[in-house]
């Protein structure tokens, strides 16, 4: 008997590509393009390295305190880790196991049925509708928990506040957990709805609108008695998950709200405009309210305009799968970047 027959075996989630060599416009991660808040740079400059000999602060204490503050809420409310793939990790772990299948959107992140056969959890997916909308009814079938982004990704679609409270008015035996990566790019929170609901969990990011994918920080917010239990699971996992300048940064980057505004609006007022120049240059795609379009041409595969825009050192995201293997995933970048890429189109596509 080998050794391989007791070996956990998974398909494993595929992250969008890294380019190793330089000058690329990367449009494929969904990074932002702007830096830190300026205060995040001063504190990278200043740090002590000597204190990197000490362990984390396990509890996470400034960082929870700074969103707390942010978002008006009890510190007991907060569950910080790293990055909201984390967060969402343990969360499955946590919450998912009645040993009846979980829901989520049939085109959505497509980590989630990786970690739901990593632990073993059963799913089921539900068809999007034809507008790439998410089908609320199928979301009140027979479940042991919900999870959808909002924006979903990667279509960017927002589903509106009353359309979300019903799928947890509806679910109020499992926990529903609300991904919001990217609303802070013209979505409409969930928060509210903490105050109604003690099954809801929301999870956000600083990878997106605060500019720090590198730092790995994510956080959710959910009742008391939530996330006292993922903190359960996390001090019985790894009590040291957050790195000790995580924690000092984020907290600097959360109490920066007048760059947090100027960097969003920035990457609005792009999307806005690259959604019109691809509208004049043939694609289709649904309203994103995220900091990418998820697009589609109507003569031209997605493939090849994959491939041509490679050759021009300009990375986006594609993905072979059923529904959408006609679409490609374009980050949005600067305003320079935006430009060369319409440029680029316009030269391809004649």
């Amino acid at each position: 008997m080998s050794w391989e027959n007791n070996v956990r075996r998974v398909v494993p989630y595929i992250a969008g590509e890294q380019p190793k060599k330089k000058d690329v416009i990367k449009l494929n991660t969904n990074e932002c393009p702007y830096p830190p808040a300026p205060a995040v740079e001063k504190m990278v400059a200043q740090m002590d390295a000597n204190a990197f000999r000490l362990y984390p602060d396990p509890d996470t204490t400034s960082i929870v305190t700074a969103l707390a503050e942010y978002y008006r809420v009890k510190p007991s409310q907060v569950f910080v880790g790293v990055g909201s793939d984390d967060v969402l990790s343990l969360s499955f772990l946590t919450f998912f196991n009645s040993g009846r299948p979980i829901l989520f959107p049939d085109v959505t992140y497509s980590f989630y049925d990786v970690w739901a056969d990593l632990y073993r959890i059963p799913y089921k997916t539900v068809p999007l509708k034809e507008d790439w909308s998410i089908d609320i009814e199928g979301m009140k079938q027979e479940n042991g928990g919900v999870i959808f982004p909002n924006p979903n990704a990667p279509t960017g679609l927002f589903t509106p506040l009353d359309k979300v409270e019903e799928i947890i008015a509806a679910n109020r035996d499992v926990v529903v957990i609300v991904d919001e990566a990217y609303i802070d790019f013209g979505g409409e929170s969930a928060l509210p709805l903490l105050e109604k609901y003690d099954n809801l969990l929301i999870v956000q990011t600083f990878s997106k609108s605060r500019a720090m994918a590198g730092m790995r920080i994510g956080f959710c917010i959910g009742n008391e008695k939530l996330i006292g239990y993922l903190n359960d699971v996390k001090f019985s996992f790894n009590s040291y998950t957050m790195n000790r300048p995580a924690q000092e940064l984020g907290a600097l980057a959360v109490r920066d709200e007048v760059y947090f505004r100027e960097i969003t609006g920035k990457v609005i007022a792009t999307r806005e405009w690259t959604k019109k120049e691809l509208t004049r240059l043939g694609f289709t795609f649904p309203d994103s309210r995220a900091n990418f379009v998820f697009a589609e041409h109507k003569s031209v595969p997605a493939k090849d305009i994959l491939n041509y825009l490679r050759s021009q050192s300009i990375f986006v995201r594609y993905w072979d799968k059923d529904r959408i293997n006609n679409h490609l995933r374009i980050t949005i970048g600067t305003d320079d970047q935006m430009r060369t890429l319409i440029g680029a189109l316009e030269a391809y596509l004649g």
